[in-house]
């Protein structure tokens, strides 16, 4: 009797073994989390606060829900951004999330038309691709709307102005806004003249020395459009340092906490766009998410902006984003 109870206790130990190793395999070769959405996401430059809290925002969401997000700085550099996209497709990532360096490459392109073919889902965003007839969804500002709010505040400003332009050419939605200036100056009398046109990338170090080069060279000027407020701070730079009349306008784009407490403590600048990189983050999510439930989401996404000068810059929040 007691040498049965042996062999039964035996035998139910063996079993209990078996089974233990049969869950261990099984969890061995399974991944923690079988559902997690991996996402790369690569922006122009995470020099410029406006990427690293929208890319916050879309971090947010991510970790809350036990995703991956791998994130990756090009520094302005194409052929580093093309290559950090085809990292990602190497790492067999479910969603890209690019704000291109340059909109018109083709390497680019191409190298996103690859991911697309493997099935990743494509994210523009803060800027457009030449050609997006691949891309799942471009999420953007109004920017051409920037360019005009900025246009029809100068010439309510003043009945002529000498315009500096400050632009960045790689970059589709510098151009849209800068076009939404030209357009709208282009419709009133020619008191409205571009002067100079420097491309300035849309850095504060790189503006301040090109535009002291315009200074240098005897041009006048007493308006200064920018696509951005980083490039607008730069050309304030250059224009203290040349201590040139309090007198000139300066226009910049995105409602940074730098131009509105600018805005706010001196009458250095004239007004900036706001633009939300909050409520960006957020249309970015509710797409990725969107996408990866295999659900159609819309081809283009436009946030609106405002302008905000001195009579409305207590609307806003001076220390941080809309």
């Amino acid at each position: 009797m007691l040498k049965q109870q042996r062999n039964s206790l035996l035998v139910i130990s063996l079993i209990f073994v078996v089974v233990l190793g049969g869950i261990f395999f099984h969890y061995r070769q399974s991944p923690a989390f079988p559902e997690q959405v991996k996402i790369g996401a690569t922006y122009m430059t995470m020099n410029n606060d406006f990427y690293q809290f929208l890319n916050a925002e879309v971090e947010k969401t991510v970790n809350e829900r036990g995703d991956i997000l791998y994130t990756r700085d090009p520094e302005l550099s194409i052929s580093r951004q093309i290559e950090q996209v085809d990292a990602f497709i190497a790492n067999a990532v479910d969603v890209i999330i690019i704000n291109p360096v340059d909109g018109n490459s083709q390497q680019l392109i191409n190298s996103l038309k690859k991911a697309k073919q493997k099935g990743i889902n494509i994210i523009v965003v803060d800027s457009q691709l030449k050609d997006d007839s691949f891309v799942d969804t471009t999420i953007v500002s109004d920017n051409y709307q920037a360019g005009v709010l900025c246009a029809q505040n100068m010439m309510e400003t003043t009945d002529k102005a000498t315009i500096l332009l400050l632009e960045h050419r790689n970059t589709l939605s510098a151009v849209e806004r800068i076009q939404g200036f030209l357009d709208t100056i282009a419709l009133a009398t020619d008191a409205y003249k571009v002067v100079a046109k420097v491309d300035t990338s849309g850095q504060t170090e790189i503006a301040m020395p090109l535009v002291q080069e315009v200074i240098q060279k005897g041009t006048t000027f007493d308006t200064v459009m920018a696509l951005n407020d980083r490039a607008a701070i730069g050309s304030l730079a250059a224009i203290k340092a040349a201590k040139l009349s309090d007198d000139i306008l300066i226009y910049g784009i995105d409602g940074s906490p730098d131009m509105k407490n600018l805005l706010f403590n001196t009458s250095d600048v004239q007004a900036t766009v706001a633009q939300s990189p909050y409520n960006m983050g957020k249309a970015v999510v509710e797409a990725l998410y969107t996408l990866q439930e295999k659900q159609a989401y819309q081809n283009e996404v436009i946030i609106p902006v405002k302008i905000v000068t001195k009579e409305t810059i207590l609307d806003y929040d001076l220390t941080g984003w809309q």
